[in-house]
């Protein structure tokens, strides 16, 4: 593997490009998998995604622990030839947010515990180390002991002391020639992740993996306002607190799961290159379908507006709600995605409101081509030196949306009142 940095804007935030072995621009987006594969999307278009953009596939070793055997992946020549996916960089991540969620309370000097779809499980760096043997990914992160932001100073400190023993056994006991990510744990407590990173970058590992977010917690049992700015302050703690220029080397990737929207420039503000994408799960699960402008903010002009009822909160709309029965135009207008130039809102809502699984492909299509435009753009804002200015109009944008939705609503109540 290597990486090269060949932008930077306002000081943190940079572009550059990594090969392993196909060649992907960052900042990037890492799409989630369930086995290997996106959970709805279909094999037979993944080639209709942006190339080489949608190459990056993260998948969860645990999800194999049902099904299939570790020895007969192995026998096939790994995950690339099982899955068919050749041309594809597969990055190992032990948990997935999802379905393989970190269980701290069961963590133990041991190994970690998941909850996985066999149910409890611990696992060993041995065992994990097996699990890497036989899939043989491009890229794979470190056995971890992940804490949520509540967990106290002396659970920090042991999730620390554990993670950095496993990351020695992992790189010990490594017979795969894929990059190894070391992981940098510490919770809320930003000396234990000053402590943890500089002490994984002393180590011999080709990137970073940033864990302690995404821990299982939905969208829909946040506060909207609350979500703004606890997530807001938690990464100013975990990632500009964390001083990464300093503690972490400039010339390796760093990799971060569990961020959504806006939060992920925030990422890209503090030097993040790589991202997950199960933000695109729960929106598409939800029957949302992203339809933010893609280009400088300023320039762009949407037909949406900002209300409860169409859901449109300036970066993406409902497709449930019954205004888009009849709506026989494409999620947006412009979009390349198969999805709309191929069905309307009008298909798409009635196959959300009878429950048909094609609803959840054709949005996962289009919310994964319209996030990695998204990604596109930063890039292109990064390369420009403007990417500041992006950020900084994309929350203005979104925060007008959202007081303008307010204000519609507090007018339709004093109306009908």
């Amino acid at each position: 593997m290597k990486f090269v940095v060949k932008a930077w804007s306002n000081g943190k935030a940079r572009g550059g490009v990594l090969q392993c072995p196909q060649q992907i621009e960052t900042p990037a987006l890492l799409l989630t998998t369930r086995k290997g594969l996106p959970v709805f999307i279909p094999p037979d278009h993944l080639l209709s995604l942006p190339s080489p953009d949608s190459n990056l596939l993260h998948f969860s070793p645990l999800h194999f622990l049902e099904g299939i055997s570790l020895k007969a992946i192995s026998n096939t020549g790994g995950l690339h030839s099982l899955l068919g996916l050749r041309d594809h960089i597969l990055v190992a991540v032990p948990r997935d947010s999802i379905i393989s969620i970190p269980d701290h309370d069961s963590t133990n000097r041991i190994g970690a515990s998941f909850e996985t779809p066999c149910g409890r499980m611990l696992i060993k760096p041995a065992d994990y180390m097996e699990m890497i043997s036989s899939m043989r990914p491009n890229l794979w992160i470190t056995l971890a002991d992940e804490v949520p932001a509540w967990a106290s100073e002396k659970r920090n400190k042991a999730s620390v002391e554990r993670t950095l023993k496993w990351l020695d056994e992992c790189i010990n006991s490594n017979s795969t020639d894929g990059a190894v990510f070391g992981s940098v744990v510490g919770g809320s407590r930003v000396e234990q992740r000053r402590r943890c990173a500089q002490e994984v970058a002393r180590r011999n590992v080709e990137g970073f993996w940033i864990g302690g977010f995404g821990l299982g917690e939905s969208m829909e049992e946040r506060n909207p306002l609350l979500r703004a700015v606890v997530v807001h302050k938690l990464l100013i703690m975990f990632i500009q607190s964390l001083h990464l220029k300093d503690s972490l080397p400039e010339e390796k990737p760093r990799l971060i799961s569990g961020l959504g929207l806006p939060e992920v420039l925030q990422g890209v503000a503090a030097g993040v290159d790589i991202f997950d994408s199960t933000y695109i799960y729960h929106l598409t699960l939800g029957g949302f379908a992203l339809t933010f402008p893609l280009e400088m903010i300023d320039t762009q002009i949407t037909t949406y507006q900002p209300n409860s009822i169409s859901g449109y909160d300036g970066i993406k709309i409902n497709l449930k709600a019954t205004m888009y029965m009849k709506d026989i135009s494409p999620i947006v207008d412009d979009c390349k995605c198969y999805t709309c130039q191929n069905h309307t809102k009008a298909y798409i809502n009635h196959l959300l409101n009878v429950h048909e699984m094609l609803a959840h492909v054709l949005l996962e299509i289009h919310n994964t081509h319209h996030f990695l435009g998204f990604f596109r753009s930063i890039r292109e804002a990064i390369q420009e030196g403007k990417f500041e200015q992006f950020r900084q109009k994309f929350i203005g944008s979104r925060h007008e949306h959202l007081f303008s939705a307010a204000l519609s609503d507090q007018l339709d109540i004093s109306v009908q009142d």
